[in-house]
């Protein structure tokens, strides 16, 4: 049974996810990974969305302001062995949903070029490529990407 879970980056099941995430990223960032980690620190994020199946935390996502108007969508992390389900999806859109409920009319995000499946993940949920935005102005690894609500 699927069960989503609307929270803040103190729940502890966020917490492991991300320290997955976190392992997953330093093998695939390698030396750029001090650079990307300085971005994603989860203190004090209000809006996180933990995806269940079967009371087990499979899944997350967050996202924080960027801008008034604007949200960025952080630390999307699907636990490998549950990947190829549609779980990234659904948690995207329960992000996406939870944004315009606040007020937000477009969420950006940022993910590398490659290797990356995510890109068809966000290309398919209607987003698209933009220049790169803030602290990713100057890294060519990064790719950015925008989805009006």
């Amino acid at each position: 049974m699927m069960t989503l879970k609307r929270t803040t980056s103190d729940d502890e099941d966020f917490k492991t996810l991300v320290r997955q995430l976190d392992q997953f990223l330093a093998v695939r960032d390698g030396d750029d990974h001090a650079f990307y980690a300085t971005f994603n620190t989860i203190d004090k994020i209000k809006n996180v969305v933990i995806y269940y199946t079967d009371n087990v935390a499979v899944g997350c996502g967050a996202y924080k302001e960027y801008e008034p108007g604007t949200a960025e969508i952080k630390r999307m992390f699907v636990d490998p062995s549950y990947r190829g389900r549609g779980i990234a999806s659904v948690i995207l859109m329960h992000l996406e949903s939870w944004a315009t409920e606040n007020g937000y009319n477009n969420c950006i995000l940022e993910t590398v070029t490659e290797p990356n499946e995510a890109i068809g993940l966000y290309l398919k949920a209607g987003y698209h490529i933009i220049p790169n935005y803030g602290q990713y102005v100057n890294a060519p690894k990064s790719l950015c990407m925008k989805k009006v609500l």
